[in-house]
């Protein structure tokens, strides 16, 4: 059976009033400002974690803007914690980008906190320092999940992954398969037992990236979901929707039925 989980980052406009505007940097930037004062932290924290808990997730995809390293103290991750337990809500991942060995240090950071073992996002930490990331991984105990985003096909990620799939696995993102007009089966098929976290996302057209809710698109979900079967896929499936300029709310809840329907039942 496998768990169906909430990505934080579907409120990358929330606290815009969704109007952003400007693209991802704008809500990620004015989410870290929202969430990093101590003084409010707890508040807002559990304020978010309320919402998605009253949509009927149990487990939470944690986008790094929402907890970042870069001003978390320990008493942010304490305060995140407690916040997560009595909400009912486990950490399944990080959904953060390691763009060097310092960001990679501190979602680490994080995610040890957290009781979390997945970083799932961008890994160019790979490329710049794979030897230096290895160590930091088997040191803490977590796993990198690529999640593609430039990547044309399965094949990019793989060279990615390379030997070292003790450490390094995939986070398939259906909804970037659809946009560099990949087929989303296909891809997760070649992928195969390297995945670690699946991304569920669907999209309006390829050659852009505007998301929607399932069955809006042309990303072949349920095909997807018949492909991660076939593999012997049981692990997190994960519910993406980042529009920005309404909220997802409404659209998320209706994905998340459409989702338990083909998976045979509640999660």
């Amino acid at each position: 059976m496998n768990p169906i989980s909430f990505i934080s980052a579907n409120f990358v406009a929330r606290e815009l009033d969704y109007n952003m505007t400007e693209g991802w940097m704008q809500g990620d930037t004015a989410t870290q400002e929202f969430f990093k004062p101590l003084k409010t932290f707890e508040a807002r924290f559990i304020a978010m974690l309320a919402e998605i808990k009253s949509m009927g997730f149990n487990h939470l995809d944690l986008w790094g803007a929402h907890l970042h390293p870069n001003w978390a103290t320990p008493e942010h991750l304490g305060i995140a914690k407690n916040a997560l337990r009595e909400q009912g809500l486990t950490v399944t991942s990080l959904a953060a980008w390691c763009g060097d060995l310092e960001a990679l240090e501190g979602f680490t950071r994080v995610a040890n906190a957290l009781d979390t073992t997945i970083i799932a996002g961008g890994a160019p930490v790979l490329t710049q320092a794979r030897a230096e990331t290895l160590h930091i991984l088997r040191q803490t105990g977590v796993k990198i999940a690529i999640e593609n985003h430039p990547e044309k096909n399965a094949l990019e990620v793989l060279a990615q992954i390379g030997s070292d799939h003790d450490f390094i696995g995939a986070a398939p993102d259906t909804g970037w398969w659809g946009t560099q007009n990949m087929d989303s089966p296909t891809a997760l098929r070649e992928l195969g037992q390297h995945i670690l976290i699946v991304h569920f996302k669907d999209v309006k057209e390829a050659g852009t990236h505007q998301t929607c809710r399932f069955g809006d698109g042309i990303v072949n979900l349920k095909g997807s979901l018949e492909a991660l079967q076939e593999i012997g896929y049981t692990g997190v499936l994960g519910i993406e929707h980042e529009p920005e300029e309404h909220n997802p709310r409404a659209d998320i809840v209706y994905s998340k039925t459409l989702l338990e329907t083909w998976l045979g039942g509640k999660r």
